[in-house]
């Protein structure tokens, strides 16, 4: 069983994908954020509803809130959620 997303869980979610996966978390911002101007983006938090960026667009910083399809069970529903939505961005 998986952790469910709790603050601790969402820092580690955001330090990874932002650490690991900046192409992935700017992609997030372009698609489902709107903002297909962002040139950089940050994962702030992760909870079960969705998640909050920053995207850098020119010089100033706008947050974002995409929320998910569906509430995600756990830390581990999120992984595969996040990997879901980036592979509907390459398709298209």
């Amino acid at each position: 069983m998986s952790e469910p997303i709790t603050p601790t869980i969402s820092t580690r979610i955001c330090t990874h994908m932002n650490d690991d996966h900046a192409e992935a978390v700017l992609l997030y911002a372009k698609t489902f954020g709107n903002t297909p101007e962002a040139t950089a983006a940050q994962m702030v938090a992760i909870d079960p509803q969705g998640m909050d960026l920053s995207a850098q667009i020119d010089d100033t910083t706008h947050p974002l809130r995409i929320e998910f399809d569906r509430p995600l069970k756990d830390a581990e529903d999120a992984h595969h959620t996040l990997i879901e939505m980036l592979k509907q961005v390459r398709q298209k």
